[in-house]
């Protein structure tokens, strides 16, 4: 994708949005060379940024690649088809939510802990890249 870099570089941008102390995550979703949503890691809308709780990740954040996907289903963009950006590679709930919402590539920068996510992707045939 001849836009990968600049993508990916928007991503980090959107990351510092994140008021996660642990982890900042951002996420850009590109169709037809446009920007359809992009999203951070971080509380629902209208909640403290209490991200953190009992030295721990708060159940109640939002994964960026979900906050992503779950604002281009409030507009009138499909992301059928689309590319997500990533900073960091995803868990096996973010992969779920990619794979359901028609996404057929992921690239990422950071590998995160957990494989099983990237995992998930591949098998259900969706193109899977670490991009430097």
């Amino acid at each position: 994708m001849k836009h990968a870099t600049l993508y990916m570089d928007l991503a980090d941008r959107i990351s510092a949005e994140s008021k996660c102390l642990r982890l900042n995550v951002g996420a850009v979703i590109v169709k037809d060379k446009n920007i359809i949503a992009f999203g951070w890691n971080g509380m629902p809308t209208g909640f403290p940024n209490a991200c953190e709780i009992d030295n721990g990740t708060n159940p109640e954040v939002i994964h960026a690649e979900a906050n992503a996907i779950l604002k281009a289903a409030r507009s009138t963009e499909s992301t059928e088809g689309a590319t997500i950006f990533c900073t960091h590679s995803c868990c096996v709930e973010c992969a779920k939510m990619i794979i359901q919402s028609g996404i057929t590539e992921f690239i990422y920068r950071t590998q995160y802990r957990d494989h099983a996510g990237l995992l998930l992707l591949e098998r259900a045939g969706v193109k899977v890249t670490q991009q430097p």
